[in-house]
């Protein structure tokens, strides 16, 4: 049985459980109950299906969107403006459903960062993540070339400034070694396996003459969105790259000392079409080598099934994997499809149970938040300004940071450190600081306030929640309203002893599961008097699991 089989047969609650919470932001007793009865194939059919088409994100000021495609007088400042962008997009990801557009969006967003402190243009970022968005499932060497002449891009690694007279090689550094092909180890000197030195000076020379169209006038006819544009000049009816090096670039051994140069020179400049030929030849290049499938491929790996890749994953998953990918033209749903429908991400591809996938990753802020919202069905409001200033101002946005996630700002090119960072990974979230607020994060949401006492427009009604989620068969009964708690909120099964004490110590606080029953059917036959006291158990037992360590995996 190879690890990339795929799963056979339908694919159960647990299985269910855990594709949700890997491909979607979080899951919902009703998704798993549609999911367990279908086969791996239809649960991708239904994940890669269309999403519905996201509104343009709003600007409180005007109560209109600001792109369009440029920011107007009458517009918020820029730093509200991408205050507001952010918030539409974890507003998509909350909203997502079954679907994984929005974890692929997502995805591409830590792979190919920006800072919004450094593009300092919320149109920019807008218009790179609707470029994301639009290359979820599709091709990444198509969406790489787009990347590469994206505005924020442009801004974010310089190559804006690369210039023949004054080259600057930051993007290109990055491209090869961190966004495509990969640094591996060094080998010799400014040798590092799979490019060289040399390589990135010759790819600078390549990405020469370049700038950043703050206009937003140069719309590319394939997304419809503004890119970047080549400097030229007209010079008798041609149209000449006067900034772009002519010269022939050669690469090293690595890609078969490969000579790339300019199909066209007039008076001894490229034409334009000459230096934008020159840039596809360059990408074709780096993706025609193995080695840039299976690093995109490992990246992907580490994203939705594990961090670890030891040589069984290496040569039983990625390297069969990152073929498919290689041999689809980079078509991210190929890749993404045959990650998640393998005998691998469900664990039964082999015996050993120590290097299970299911709830060996530690959640993103962002998981731990949005999911805790999307299981619990909290009830958010529908006015944008509530929604925005007291659920997000005064919530979301504040305990995504303080657990550890400055979003659209990472303080490295490489992105945010939990998706890079050998070889702790998402260890990286878990801090004394952070771990001290995601163990508050149940108190607030519980409570309805932040910790400065500001309401967050936003309560989990946890006792609605039992009687009406259709996750508790049977309320009255203790042991299968833990059971049901417990399979939900945490990825694994857990050991009896530690079930008793969520059950015997934290819910029933030492007594019988009859005393519980009997103040359910108190409650029922009388809610004025009984609601507080059974809300309160729900609550404690809650807020315990969401303090657990088990609760911050998935």
């Amino acid at each position: 049985m190879a690890a990339t089989d795929k799963f056979s047969g339908v694919l159960g609650r647990t299985n269910a459980a855990h594709l949700l919470r890997r491909a979607t932001f979080g899951l919902t007793e009703s998704a798993i109950q549609q999911f367990a009865s279908l086969t791996v194939d239809q649960a991708m059919d239904l994940l890669f299906s269309d999403p519905v088409p996201a509104d343009l994100p709003i600007d409180l000021k005007t109560n209109q969107t600001w792109l369009n495609p440029k920011a107007g007088d009458a517009n918020s400042e820029q730093k509200k403006l991408t205050d507001y962008f952010i918030i539409w997009h974890l507003e998509r990801m909350r909203q997502s459903e079954v679907n994984i557009s929005e974890r692929l969006t997502y995805f591409y967003h830590t792979h190919l960062p920006v800072r919004r402190s450094l593009v300092e243009s919320s149109e920019m970022i807008y218009y790179q993540n609707a470029l994301f968005r639009q290359f979820a499932k599709g091709s990444f060497k198509t969406l790489f070339k787009h990347i590469c002449m994206d505005n924020a891009m442009l801004i974010y690694l310089d190559n804006g400034t690369n210039d023949v007279s004054s080259p600057n090689e930051n993007f290109a550094r990055e491209m090869l070694e961190l966004y495509s092909i990969g640094r591996g180890p060094q080998i010799g000197l400014g040798d590092y396996t799979h490019f060289t030195e040399d390589d990135i000076k010759a790819a600078t020379r390549v990405l020469t003459g370049y700038q950043v169209d703050y206009s937003f006038a140069n719309v590319h006819s394939e997304t419809q969105l503004p890119t970047g544009v080549i400097r030229e000049v007209d010079r008798d009816g041609v149209w000449l790259a006067h900034r772009h090096d002519a010269g022939e670039k050669i690469f090293s051994h690595h890609f078969g000392k490969r000579v790339i140069a300019p199909s066209e020179l007039v008076n001894g400049f490229a034409t334009s079409e000459a230096a934008k030929q020159e840039f596809d030849e360059m990408i074709e290049m780096i993706f025609e080598k193995d080695e840039t499938a299976r690093f995109i491929t490992r990246k992907l790996y580490r994203f939705f099934v594990y961090y670890q890749i030891d040589d069984y994953v290496e040569n039983n998953v990625i390297i069969p994997l990152a073929a498919q990918f290689k041999s689809s033209g980079y078509d991210m749903s190929v890749l993404a499809r045959a990650m998640l429908s393998s005998q691998h991400f469900y664990d039964v591809d082999d015996a050993e149970s120590s290097n299970n996938i299911m709830g060996s990753i530690i959640k993103s802020p962002i998981d731990m938040i949005l999911g805790t919202l999307r299981l619990f069905q909290v009830d958010v409001p529908t006015d944008l300004d509530t929604l925005y200033n007291t659920v997000y101002i005064n919530g979301i946005f504040k305990f995504i940071e303080e657990q550890g996630l400055d979003f659209y700002e990472p303080f490295e090119v490489a992105g945010y450190p939990a998706y890079h960072q050998f070889p702790i990974y998402s260890r990286n979230w878990i801090r004394p600081q952070t771990l001290a607020y995601r163990y508050k994060l149940s108190e607030y949401f519980l409570n309805g306030i932040n910790s400065k006492g500001k309401d967050l427009g936003i309560k989990l009604d946890v006792l609605s929640w039992v009687e009406n989620g259709g996750a508790v068969s049977n309320p009255a009964d203790a042991n299968i309203l833990v059971d049901a708690l417990l399979e939900l909120m945490i990825p694994f099964p857990v050991a009896s002893e530690r079930r008793d004490f969520f059950l015997t110590t934290v819910f029933l606080d030492g007594l019988y599961p009859a005393a519980w029953t009997t103040e359910w059917n108190n409650y029922r036959s009388d809610p004025t008097q009984y609601k507080a006291t059974v809300a309160s158990r729900i609550s404690v037992l809650i807020n315990a699991i969401m303090q657990s360590p088990e609760y911050q995996l998935y």
